[in-house]
């Protein structure tokens, strides 16, 4: 299995995904260069919506397909948005990330997380789902242009720097999706 479909028409994600799978020789397109449809993200959860874009773009595409369902979570709100994190922001992000700020102002509790529930699906149906997590807190502001939705207002363990700040060269060694990436490279490897 050297050819996957990411089942992802986020741009941000894609680039993320194709810059930890391709040096392992994986040939990577996305449910958007394919003109797959967005299947509708009806699970609670984050593996469960990442099982449920797996087996879509797997069935329509014939070939494995990797998704992932992620989100911010945010101890301020209750662990909120959490799965709900894309719609959350709907769109506007510096709305999102004054909200969050605000939320973690009020309640002086900064902790956050970032989750990222990685589903790969074969075209015969048969799933396996790797789980990654981030730990830091949210900035008192955003900061950083780098990384897409959530970054600019996560600040990792260890870090001083937002994700946004970071840049792609470390944030791919520490973020929530690389963890979970790690896992599904030690399985395909075995």
């Amino acid at each position: 299995m050297k050819q996957l479909v990411i089942a992802t028409h986020n741009p941000g994600k894609l680039r993320e995904f194709l810059s930890l799978l391709a040096p392992q020789g994986f040939g990577v397109t996305s449910s958007g260069e394919l003109g797959l449809p967005e299947p509708d993200e009806a699970a609670d959860t984050f593996p469960g919506n990442a099982r449920i874009k797996a087996l879509a773009a797997a069935q329509a595409s014939g070939l494995p397909a990797l998704a992932d369902d992620s989100g911010l979570s945010v101890a301020a709100l209750g662990g909120g948005p959490g799965v709900f994190s894309a719609r959350y922001a709907a769109g506007d992000y510096p709305s999102a990330f004054a909200r969050i700020i605000e939320a973690a102002r009020g309640a002086d509790d900064w902790r956050a997380w970032f989750t990222c529930a990685l589903c790969l699906a074969r075209p015969d149906g048969s799933t396996a789902t790797y789980i990654g997590q981030a730990y830091g807190r949210i900035a008192p502001a955003p900061h950083g242009a780098g990384g897409f939705g959530y970054d600019p207002v996560f600040i990792p363990d260890g870090y001083e720097q937002s994700y946004a700040e970071l840049g792609p060269a470390v944030k791919d060694k520490i973020s929530h999706r690389a963890q979970a990436i790690a896992q599904l490279k030690a399985v395909l490897k075995g």
